[in-house]
């Protein structure tokens, strides 16, 4: 009777510190999304880099981004994508092409700009991992590991500057042993912008530069 006791009194310990490591987690992801979300508008400088070791495939690519609100304008791999509120407009400038889609002919679970600092709130469970110290920054991690068991995604680390509770980098881990980083090289709010950045020019792109504008039915 003692022994059932004692293990039962070892599983509930263990379940509340479980539970406690989940609420701390998701806690400071709230912080983050929070402050995030009271900014006029953010610009991102990124490091994007994608790793396979049993393939020997090593690539790095910059970008950047500004978001305001769900709106974004994104300049990545020499393309341009604009969300507009309504209509994403995916701009390939070495095919003089540009591609018009709606939110809808993409997948909930496509991270998108918009999504980044809240797609963490449906379809994972969450943990404090290791505190580092990384270029002179204390960045806290948090492990985040898909409910879903089918998912090709093993865990996504989201590195947190303990400071500015600001994301420092984004690390991915798939089951097809690719280990996808994204690097946050700077971090800028509230800046002087266009509202014309997130509208996309008809005129500039189908008179002007005789791009080819199609929008799949």
């Amino acid at each position: 009777m003692k022994n059932i006791i004692f293990f039962l009194v070892i599983s509930l310990l263990s379940i509340s510190a479980f539970s406690q490591k989940h609420n701390d987690a998701k806690a400071l992801l709230d912080e983050v999304a929070q402050k995030v979300e009271a900014y006029e508008n953010i610009y991102i400088e990124f490091n994007h880099k994608f790793d396979n070791t049993d393939a020997n495939v090593h690539q790095e690519t910059r970008g950047s981004v500004t978001l305001k609100k769900e709106l974004y304008h994104l300049n990545y791999m020499g393309t341009e994508q604009i969300f507009d509120g309504k209509k994403i407009f995916l701009i390939i400038h070495e095919d003089e092409e540009v591609i018009i889609q709606s939110p809808s002919d993409n997948s909930e679970d496509t991270l998108t700009p918009s999504k980044m600092f809240s797609f963490y709130k449906n379809g994972y469970t969450y943990k404090m991992d290791e505190l580092k110290t990384l270029n002179g920054v204390k960045i806290q991690y948090v492990k985040l590991r898909p409910i879903d068991s089918n998912s090709e995604i093993i865990s996504v680390l989201i590195g947190i500057d303990v400071k500015t509770k600001h994301i420092y980098n984004v690390i991915e881990t798939g089951k097809n042993d690719t280990i996808t980083t994204l690097e946050v090289r700077t971090f800028k709010t509230n800046q002087p912008i266009s509202e014309k950045l997130f509208i996309f020019d008809t005129e500039k792109y189908k008179d002007q530069k005789k791009y080819t504008i199609s929008e799949p039915k």
